[in-house]
């Protein structure tokens, strides 16, 4: 019996008889030999984390853009609070912890650079056709390792592609993983409109809770104690209305707030400006992204281009294209 055999079969003892099981998983696109060390959800979470796309999640936009401070959230940050969310959950319920992570870990590989600002513009550009998490599956299905991709398991992409929106993942954990992205952005999110100096605590609705841990803490044990024991993922009333109260909150005094809209003004013209220039110019982006114009489209190409930039990389550009020069007059 190899190592991963032998967890394998632990999992089927130990997990809830409703968790996803490695050994029984869909499997992967392309067939491979197994590993003798890991599962197959757990070398889904090393491809994702040695991924380009992964790196670049660390100058990405979480909702402030191009913060200033040290200690404001990036889509790095994000991903690994939703990750000990979520595992914190899964491990309660007895759900499988691996499958958990590598969806985590993944569920925002496609974001477009200056957060849900770029995403919106995306989307308005290709009639809703672009979406962050349609975007994240295509990152590891098709443009990750020169366009071969990272060849997951169906349970993982499945919980990518439904980690945000109305139709639920397949898999309990996977459904965890979109409560627990909710719970980490709306409670990340004040804690760094706190820090900005948009919010001051007294004026945060105090229902989940006085402080970040005690909120978290709340929904986390609410969602156990809502769904231990039983074959699929459940939330009070009571603490489910108090968290779309504070998103709702969070909407009103952070999210839509004047300074906010115009910043997310900027940003739309900026990756407006970059989605014409190269679906005019495809033949001036990089070779991989002119290849998928020939081949899926000039529209295919131009998003997954821009959505794969970090802010920086994205105001770079912007800057060579459209901000003008002085002369070099000792040229």
């Amino acid at each position: 019996m190899t190592i991963r055999e032998r967890v394998e079969e632990q999992e089927v003892r130990l997990l809830a008889p409703y968790a996803a099981h490695a050994k029984d998983s869909l499997g992967r696109d392309v067939p491979e030999e197994p590993c003798v060390v890991r599962t197959c959800f757990q070398r889904d979470t090393d491809r994702i984390i040695h991924s380009k796309a992964f790196r670049r999640l660390k100058h990405k936009t979480q909702v402030f853009i191009s913060p200033e401070g040290d200690h404001f959230r990036t889509r790095l940050t994000h991903t690994l609070e939703v990750s000990q969310i979520a595992r914190t959950m899964v491990r309660a319920l007895r759900l499988n912890e691996d499958l958990t992570e590598a969806i985590c870990m993944g569920h925002d590989l496609g974001h477009t650079p200056f957060g849900h600002s770029g995403e919106r513009e995306l989307m308005a550009l290709t009639d809703g056709r672009f979406s962050h998490n349609r975007q994240s599956v295509r990152v590891v299905e098709k443009i990750e390792k020169d366009g071969n991709g990272l060849n997951l398991t169906k349970e993982v992409r499945d919980g990518i592609l439904h980690h945000s929106g109305e139709i639920p993942a397949q898999t309990l954990e996977g459904k965890i993983v979109h409560l627990a992205d909710r719970i980490a952005y709306i409670n990340h999110d004040i804690d760094d409109a706190l820090r900005a100096g948009l919010l001051r605590e007294d004026e945060i609705p105090k229902t989940l809770g006085t402080c970040h841990s005690e909120r978290i803490n709340t929904l986390v044990m609410d969602i156990i104690h809502a769904s231990d024991g039983k074959p699929e993922i459940h939330m009070s009333e009571e603490v489910r209305d108090a968290m779309l109260d504070l998103r709702g909150f969070m909407f009103r005094h952070v999210y839509r707030i004047p300074v906010a809209l115009r910043e997310e003004e900027k940003v739309r013209r900026m990756v407006r400006q970059l989605f014409e220039y190269y679906s005019e110019n495809p033949d001036e982006m990089p070779n991989e992204f002119r290849i998928t114009a020939y081949s899926e489209g000039i529209e295919t190409a131009v998003c997954d281009y821009i959505a794969g930039m970090t802010d920086r990389y994205a105001i770079a550009v912007h800057s060579e294209l459209f901000i003008p020069k002085a002369w070099d007059h000792s040229i």
